[in-house]
């Protein structure tokens, strides 16, 4: 009798932890696919390498999510449908067509707070990936600088209220939490792709300067 009480004890034992483990990867597998329908379709309608399209400010219904403020996204380095929007916002930044310094990915059409900065302050200035990316501090010093955006066509414009430095908090794909100090143009880049998350394009800095002259 006693040893089927702990037979059965096991075989519960097992059971629960069994229940655990599947419950942990459902967690994770909805982690890696709570992606909104229409986002799914732009992100998974090419391949990796295909760039997306640009959503332009002169473009009405483009023009309304680009001013629409983005979401936080989850970090997970095993979500494939993350690591493809990635791929493919590099396609489209590097694109021939494109040929820019930085892109958020509400200007490929998803609500998500992703950016990609080419470093300009690193070897070979690569382009790397942030997630939830925030600026906690701006440095008084400012500095003008000649800025343009990929969505946006044809219009420059340079802006004279963009900080040196900022102090910058973001994510990694594999959850590493980082705090970095950012200085001089690739500064501005953050500033610019980090504006784009909050529905503000650059043309915004220039209307304000505009209003604060007069």
């Amino acid at each position: 009798m006693r040893s089927q009480s702990i037979f059965l004890i096991c075989v519960f034992a097992l059971l629960t932890l069994s229940s655990c483990k599947i419950n942990k990867e459902l967690s994770n597998a909805g982690q890696r696919t709570s992606w909104l329908s229409e986002h799914l379709n732009l992100i998974q309608s090419q391949d990796s390498d295909t760039p997306m399209r640009l959503y332009l400010l002169t473009n009405h219904s483009d023009s309304i999510l680009l001013r629409t403020k983005s979401k936080r996204v989850t970090p997970n380095q095993e979500d494939v449908v993350l690591k493809k929007l990635v791929d493919r916002m590099l396609a489209t930044v590097q694109d021939s067509m494109s040929m820019g310094v930085g892109i958020a990915a509400p200007q490929v059409g998803v609500l998500k707070n992703i950016i990609l900065v080419q470093r300009f302050d690193k070897l070979d200035f690569p382009f790397e990936a942030y997630l939830n990316p925030t600026i906690t501090q701006y440095s008084k010093k400012t500095q003008p600088c000649m800025e343009g955006c990929l969505s946006i066509p044809n219009k420059r414009g340079e802006t004279q209220n963009r900080s040196y430095a900022i102090l910058l908090e973001y994510d990694k794909m594999n959850g590493e939490h980082v705090i970095e100090m950012v200085e001089d143009f690739t500064a501005v880049i953050f500033q610019h792709e980090i504006d784009h998350l909050n529905g503000i394009v650059f043309l915004d800095h220039l209307e304000s300067e505009v209003k604060k002259i007069k």
